[in-house]
Formats: C-alpha cells, structure tokens, sequence
C-alpha cells in the first residue's frame, strides 16, 4: 500500500459518472482507444489502453467512473481529457473496467 493521504487530498478529486458513447481505435497506438464519454453536461474524449481487454462494442453503452478534474493531456498525438477507472491486476493479466451497477444520470458525481 501507499502513503496515505489527508481526506482533504481525497476531496479534490472530481469522480463523475460517465456513459461510453463512442469507442475508436486510436490511429497512433495498438493497446489504446478513442473513447467519447457523456458526463451530462457535456462530452469529452478519453485516451484508454483497454484495446487487449475489451472489444469496442463491450464498451460502448456502458456507465463507468471518470476522473474529470486531471489536466488534459496530450497521448500519442490525441488529447485525453480525464481517466476512467479500471482494476488492473497483471499478474493475471486482466485490466476490469469499474461499472456502475445501477443506471444513473450522466455527470452523477460520485462520493
């Protein structure tokens, strides 16, 4: 485990429940995907590597948890403009994208 932090740290992190509208290749990398994301207000794009553990079609439809307040970034050439949240344990090679188990508004934040 990591150091741990004050809750004050904890509440600057904006989590917002999205809805995956759209999934791309990404022209620039083999692991990584154009993913178009709801958040109610507004759409953004996110850079994701889950291209070896999820068929674009698995994706798209689905309500997941996004890091919404990261500085955009610029990744192989596309900007990302926040994180989803996934479980990624390699030692068995799987990286499990964090769902919403119930169907919520988009932008919904999370706590």
């Amino acid at each position: 485990m990591k150091d741990k932090i004050h809750f004050s740290e904890w509440e600057k992190i904006d989590l917002r429940v999205g809805k995956i509208l759209k999934v791309e290749d990404h022209p620039k990398a083999d692991k990584l995907y154009l993913i178009q994301v709801d958040l109610g207000t507004e759409r953004r794009q996110l850079v994701a590597g889950l291209k070896p553990y999820y068929p674009r079609e698995e994706l798209e439809g689905k309500f997941c948890i996004v890091v919404t307040n990261l500085e955009p970034a610029m990744i192989r050439g596309e900007k990302s403009e926040g994180m989803l949240l996934a479980a990624d344990y390699r030692q068995e090679d799987k990286v499990v994208l964090i769902t919403v188990e119930k169907e919520v508004p988009s932008g919904v934040k999370v706590r």
